[in-house]
Order: C-alpha cells, then structure tokens, then sequence
C-alpha cells in the first residue's frame, strides 16, 4: 500500500505538511490521511517549489495511466470487446469513450499538420504527376500552370494550393457575365420564386453582382439593387469573400473543413447510433450503449491512421491507410458486431451489409450538410 511507503520529510506528502481538511474541497481529513478520500487530492499545506513542480510535471508525464494502457490494447486488438466490458460495468478500468475519441482524433490532426509543415513537399491530400493533359502540383506552394489549349495555343492559368487533376476541358475559364448581359433581380421578383429556391436564385445573383460590379461593401451594394438591407441580405453577400478565399486557397479551406472532422463524426454518431437500436431492438443494449459502441469504432479508426501517419508518409504512399480501409477496417468493425452483439455469422454478415450501406448513405447527406455549414461559417 502506498500509504505504507516511507516518504523524505521534506517531501510535499510528509506528515507534518498535512492539515486537517482538504484545501481543494474543503472535506474534513485526519493527519493520517494522504490524500482526501472525497476529491483525492494530496493531503499537504507545504507551498510549491520549483523542485516539486518539476517533480510533480515529469511524474505526471512518466506515470503510465492503467486507463490509457487498457483502452489502447483493448480497442486496438480485442474488437467490440471494450465496449462490452464498458457497458457491463467496468468504467474505471477504461478512458471515457467520448472524451477519447475527441482526444485521439485531434491529436491525429495535430500530428498531420506538424507532419505536413515539416516535409513541405509532402500533400496532406493528394500529388499528380504532369501526365499527358493532366496538370498537377507537386507541392503546396502557388504556381503557373502553363497548358495548350484546343487552338494548339498555349494559356497559363496559376493555381494556389492545388494537388487535384486538372484536364485541358477544365482549365478553360467560365464566361463570366458583363455589365450589358448582366440581368437585375428585384426583390419583388424573388418574393414570387418558391422560398428554397429563392435563397439559392439569391445567393447566385449576389454572386453575379459581386463579379460585375466588383463592391465588396454589402451595404452599399445591397444599397446599388435596390434590395432590403436586411442582416440575412448582407449575411448572404458577404460570403462573396469566402467564395473567393476557397477559390484563391481550395485546399486552405480543404484543412479548415478536416479539422473539423471529430466534432462533425461526434454529432453525427447520434444520427448512426439509431439504426443500431433499430438493427439490435432485439437486444437489452440501450440508445447510448449503441453510441458508445460506434465512439469506439471510430476512436480505433483514428488510433490505426495515427498508426499509419509516419509510415506513408516516410515511404510517399499511402499504403498502410489503404491496408487499413480496405482490408483491417472492415474486418474489424465485423468482429467488433460479433463480439459485442453476439449473433451469428449469418445475421452478423447481413447486419455488417445493412450498416454499412446506412453508414456510407447517412454520412454522405451529413457530410453535404456538414460541407455547408463550414463553407457558410469560412
């Protein structure tokens, strides 16, 4: 027992630093006592001394945590069962399965962007070749691209940030409208336009103007089309400059959207979780015994590309995350189901299916709405 243990007297835990209620929370102690048996902090009145405080940082660091030792082996090598233990009592035993999930997926997109600032030539997303009317970058930096259009003449168009494939039909620049072929709307026009349909005739013909007309205030060119200076009107044209930011930076907003990916998987699990308790209604598992389940899921989905980041990135292939995807991802999330649920293989295969059509499904239209909003908030 560590209250058994003989500590230095100048020690913060010796005896004669100890007092008679808990500094933290005020709980009544006796001298015997080390640490309050209410909030567990240590038991001591001795002020804090650089000595101690380094101390107590490198404890805190080295101290291997017997929750973090058991939620990784668990979650890493024992499918489904984690979440079966959890669920049946053992919470102590294992870090909080919403907290870590949070934790271990921020810590991934922390450890990508250092990753990526470090090896600048290194695209977080995806690097082309130049290869035959493919234009590509092969870096994040700015830079011209020159390609021969179907005239046989050469046009030079500058990309900022780009890794995607671009093709000579792409390349070419939309019309854009002038101010002799440039149509007003008014705001009576669009009060008899469909209200859905309004807001999108709105946010386009805002857009148009903005390219014609080239005034960036809202107010004054809400003021220039006789439109209501509402604060949704203004709302609306200023995401004029968002527009332009993703154009000018794409995979800028690329990284602001990714890093925002654990919170849009967090709010996104209730939404999953309810086919869970309608595939499993048969089973005593409650609505937020299935979310933990899908938190785990994911939380091992980030602790594998953790995994795999410094590998693909050392080699310059992806070759470990597509192992993950496309070979242990699925096996694992079926052994997860076989374990947890504990149904046959037949239902556990056909339910694997069902699930993974509603995951795929679901997440597509979240992931539009999701695309919205940060676009809307950029």
């Amino acid at each position: 027992m560590e209250s058994d243990k003989p500590v230095k007297s100048n020690s913060r835990k010796a005896f004669k630093y100890r007092g008679m209620k808990c500094l933290n929370c005020g709980h009544p102690l006796d001298l015997s006592d080390r640490y309050c048996s209410y909030c567990s902090q240590l038991n001591t009145k001795k002020q804090l001394s650089l000595k101690d405080f380094i101390e107590e940082f490198i404890g805190s660091v080295l101290v291997y945590d017997s929750r973090l030792r058991y939620t990784l082996k668990d979650l890493l090598f024992k499918p489904g069962t984690i979440t079966k233990n959890y669920v049946n009592g053992q919470r102590l035993k294992y870090a909080n399965p919403f907290r870590f999930f949070l934790s271990v997926s921020i810590i991934y997109f922390l450890l990508q962007s250092l990753l990526t600032s470090l090896a600048p030539n290194s695209n977080p997303f995806i690097n082309f070749n130049n290869d035959g009317n493919k234009v590509s970058l092969d870096s994040l930096g700015s830079k011209n691209v020159v390609f021969t259009n179907e005239d046989g003449k050469k046009d030079t168009l500058k990309i900022a940030d780009s890794g995607v494939v671009l093709n000579k039909d792409t390349l070419s620049k939309k019309e854009k409208k002038t101010k002799e072929n440039f149509k007003f709307i008014t705001e009576e026009d669009l009060d008899t336009i469909q209200w859905s349909n309004r807001i999108i005739e709105r946010f386009v013909f805002y857009r148009d103007f903005y390219e014609v007309y080239e005034i960036k205030d809202a107010s004054m060119a809400l003021d220039s089309m006789k439109h209501k200076n509402t604060s949704f009107n203004r709302w609306v044209y200023n995401k004029n400059s968002a527009i332009d930011r993703i154009s000018d930076d794409p995979f800028g907003f690329a990284n602001y959207m990714m890093q925002k990916v654990p919170f849009f998987l967090f709010f996104f699990t209730p939404m999953y979780a309810f086919f869970f308790w309608l595939f499993y209604s048969k089973t005593n598992y409650t609505y937020m015994e299935h979310m933990v389940f899908i938190f785990h899921i994911f939380s091992f989905i980030f602790l594998a590309m953790l995994i795999s980041l410094l590998p693909d990135m050392l080699f310059g292939q992806d070759v470990f995350s597509t192992l993950l995807f496309g070979l242990v991802g699925p096996f694992y999330f079926y052994k997860a189901l076989r374990n947890f649920y504990k149904q046959n293989r037949l239902i556990t295969i056909i339910k694997f299916v069902f699930l993974n059509i509603v995951f795929w499904f679901s997440s597509t239209i979240a992931a539009l709405l999701f695309f919205a909003v940060t676009a809307a908030t950029y």
